[in-house]
């Protein structure tokens, strides 16, 4: 292989490997020229100025190089240059190019990439709009660059790894592949092919939902930046006017990203819901609880003065937090916890460095400021505004609270050598403790509105608050008694729920006089209501329709089937299921993807059965990473009905072979009584054991040892018989007699007996002409979830409103 076609193979590495370079010197640069120009009495002095204009120019050659890598591995990925680690580390030929952006942030580098982009995108923004703000803001966030860039540099230092580099050449990376001469043979590399891209992650929501989520972290760092700069140049109040709308831009993106999170766990996971209190999820949550407390802690200083220590620790904290997640989720301290955390790249040192050097920086600003914090002026009255929005921001901060400890379980145990389990059941535990929160902040944000800053009468608060009180208290008794709700918990939070839509509704139209303009706050809470009352009800009222009522036991088949979960389907059969009745009409391979066609049906007034739709679930075939299971959803207005395959066999039949008279390879079952043996066509039961066998009948000696196996089966034309495999000892050897079934085309050998397991071992085969697919599958129905999605996007759309009003009066 010539030297020419080596060096244009290796030049998009070194060209990236140098951006990345440059882009940490330019960051490392703007950081020092700003800090310098901040540090001049006046803001217009000369040599401010001109260390500002350095600043300026080092942060955008920055931002050019930070263009320069993402343009670079784009066009790796895009090329399939598979000699390069992250490329062949996270696609393959064989992906569709529609997942080429999933590619680019599913690895650690790439998801820190993004991150830096999106800092330099709100950093040049800053730089605009920064004014005499510019120098100290982006002083730190130059700084948060220069730790960024720092995780891709991947260099040694004294033995110490800096960073994981994205453009690291794949042979150099893995000494396991050294021996093959990459750029000696001239075919390997138009042979060589990557892992491919995890199956999870092959789904639109995974094109839009990291890059929407990573902005929200990226936005969390203005607040914090204004606000070291209002305690670095001693203005602890005037930070908080320029600060306010990116509050609220990070609490409506970041929100956004979560909410997108949650709707591809609901159409691509198979876990049946849209939030599992995951780690990882929960490591998203938690800074955007104690965003939205701090944007509103923000509006009380802005109105009142007041709770300024609040601003600064509410702020600083959800920065902090969004690195401690950082680190939760890439430091491979969560191990097994989490489905979506990343593995240790060995970055942990790293992490937690960027971790403390904020942390210290805050609390050091804080104690040395600590004279200008001090409590001014009287204290709030109860029946004030300001007072219902510090106590909503503190039951945001308890439950943050809640959640970040019971996440960082691992931590704990690693720190102080514990060996605290986490709950068995996550969904039960933090539902446990949520909802009494999520009662709580819907009661305030029901009645916050109505209320004056300073003080209110109290008489003609609840006067207003009379009619939307009263329309609640009919909705939730109508609602609580309709859907059977019986836990006082959840009727609580439903009368919450509804009190907080129906009060800021009333709010918006009787007080704002249906103006949207001055209503992002009420439209924005009607929204949060909306989504506490989807989550309600189509979580604590879904129901399994697929039962399974025969005599078969699925948990024979697999441990993880549950019989009152999960319904056994053959080809052809239709089976009742809830309201419906549903016909497995056969699979179908498209690509990597595995589609089994379930056609559901509705019975008439007259008996007869009339189409209603088509659900096709698929499983996801990868033999490196593992199959997959993706779920098919049909959505009414009123309920979705969702649908997954818990078990299926994946082999596609050869339509030569259904003629033929051979049989399948044997397959071993170990088996109690009790257990359950799904073949193609038929259900077999294991009911017991016949020691009282008649040897003759099998020409066996007296001195033999014979022991039946007795299986009840079921076929697929419904008919019911016993087949009697024999286990046989014969002078010291075991001679098992087979069963062959011709009703049904199966071949039964008992060949095993664990006496200490009480547990025997049969090989199954059957007559591939007598085939038959089948597939196990579970249906839910979700009542009302059309509530959670459209709360979703009302409260995008007034947190939108917000945001405008800020920007317009500031």
């Amino acid at each position: 292989m010539n030297t020419q076609f080596i060096g244009e193979r290796l030049f998009p590495g070194q060209l990236g490997n140098a951006f990345v370079l440059l882009a940490f010197v330019s960051a490392l640069l703007s950081c020092i020229a700003y800090l310098y120009a901040s540090k001049e009495p006046s803001e217009l002095d000369a040599v401010s100025l001109s260390w500002k204009k350095l600043g300026r120019l080092s942060f955008r050659v920055h931002s050019l190089s930070v263009a320069g890598i993402v343009g670079t591995l784009f066009y790796m990925l895009y090329g399939h240059l598979f000699e390069y680690e992250y490329v062949w580390h996270h696609s393959n030929a064989s992906m569709p190019m529609r997942y080429i952006l999933s590619c680019f942030w599913e690895g650690q580098e790439g998801s820190f990439l993004l991150w830096t982009f999106w800092h330099v995108v709100i950093g040049n923004i800053l730089i605009k709009t920064g004014k005499t703000w510019e120098a100290p803001v982006m002083t730190i966030v130059s700084s948060v660059q220069v730790f960024l860039v720092s995780m891709l540099l991947g260099v040694y230092i004294f033995d110490y790894k800096i960073g994981s580099n994205p453009f690291t050449v794949l042979l150099r990376q893995h000494p396991d592949f050294g021996g093959i001469p990459l750029f000696q043979n001239p075919n390997y590399l138009a042979k060589l092919d990557g892992r491919g891209l995890n199956p999870l992650l092959q789904n639109y929501w995974m094109t839009i939902h990291p890059p929407t989520l990573f902005l929200g972290f990226a936005l969390t760092l203005v607040p914090f930046a204004y606000a070291i700069a209002g305690l670095w140049k001693k203005k602890p109040d005037a930070w908080q006017k320029p600060a306010l709308p990116w509050a609220f831009l990070g609490v409506m993106v970041l929100g956004t990203g979560i909410l997108m999170g949650g709707a591809w766990a609901y159409e691509a996971l198979s876990f049946g819901g849209f939030w599992a209190w995951d780690p990882v999820e929960n490591s998203s949550l938690v800074p955007w609880l104690t965003l939205v407390g701090s944007a509103h802690v923000m509006l009380i200083h802005k109105h009142k003065g007041q709770s300024l220590f609040t601003t600064f620790f509410l702020t600083f904290i959800t920065f902090i937090l969004v690195l401690y997640s950082t680190f939760l989720t890439r430091s491979g301290i969560l191990g097994t916890t989490s489905v979506h955390a990343f593995t240790d790249l060995g970055m942990s040192g790293q992490l937690l460095l960027y971790l403390f050097f904020y942390m210290i920086l805050a609390i050091t600003l804080l104690v040395m400021n600590r004279k200008l914090l001090k409590r001014t002026g009287e204290e709030e009255a109860l029946w004030s505004r300001e007072f219902w929005i510090f106590l909503g921001s503190l039951v945001l901060l308890i439950s943050s609270f809640h959640i970040m400890f019971n996440t960082s379980l691992p931590v704990w145990n690693k720190l102080f050598g514990l060996k605290m389990a986490p709950a068995t059941n996550a969904i039960e535990f933090y539902n446990s403790w949520q909802v009494p929160f999520a009662i709580l902040i819907s009661l305030l944000i029901s009645t916050g509105q109505f209320l004056k800053y300073k003080n209110s009468d109290i008489r003609l608060v609840a006067k207003k608050l009379i009619l939307p009180f009263g329309a609640a208290i009919l909705l939730t008794a109508g609602i609580a008694l309709f859907m059977n709700l019986d836990q006082i918990f959840y009727i609580a939070l439903l009368g919450s729920s509804l009190f907080c839509i129906c009060a800021n509704a009333d709010y918006f139209i009787r007080v704002l006089g249906g103006k949207p303009k001055n209503a992002g706050a009420s439209v924005a809470h009607i929204g949060f209501g909306l989504i506490l009352l989807g989550v309600l009800l189509s979580t604590s009222k879904k129901e399994f329709i697929s039962v399974n009522n025969t005599v078969a036991n699925l948990e024979g088949i697999d441990k993880g089937l549950s019989n009152s979960r999960n319904i056994l389907l053959q080809v052809g059969d239709t089976l009742q299921m809830g309201d419906y009745f549903v016909t497995y009409k056969g699979k179908q391979k498209t690509g990597i993807n595995i589609f089994f066609e379930i056609e559901y049906y509705r019975k008439q007034a007259d008996g007869k059965l009339k189409y209603d739709f088509t659900l096709r679930p698929l499983v996801q075939v990868n033999a490196q990473m593992g199959n997959v299971a993706e779920p098919d959803t049909r959505h009414f207005i009123q309920k979705d009905i969702y649908t997954h395959v818990t078990y299926a066999n994946l082999e596609i039949r050869d339509e030569a072979a259904q003629n033929g008279n051979e049989y399948t390879e044997p397959v071993n079952h170990v088996m109690a009584v009790g257990d359950t043996i799904a073949a193609s066509n038929s259900l077999l039961i294991l009911e017991g054991f016949n020691t009282s066998v008649n040897k003759k009948k099998y020409n066996l000696r007296d001195s033999d040892i014979a022991i039946e196996a007795v299986f009840k089966v079921f076929d697929a034309k419904k008919n019911t018989y016993t087949a009697n495999p024999l286990y046989v000892i014969s002078r010291n050897q075991v001679e098992p007699v087979e069963y062959v079934a011709p009703e049904s085309g199966l071949k039964l050998n008992f060949w095993k007996i664990n006496p200490e397991t009480s547990k025997i071992e049969i090989t199954l085969s059957e007559k591939k002409s007598a085939k038959r697919d089948f597939i196990v599958m579970e249906a839910i129905v979700f009542p009302c979830i059309n509530l959670l999605w459209t709360g979703c996007m009302i409260m995008i759309i007034g947190t939108a409103l917000a945001i405008v009003q800020r920007l317009r009066r500031s």
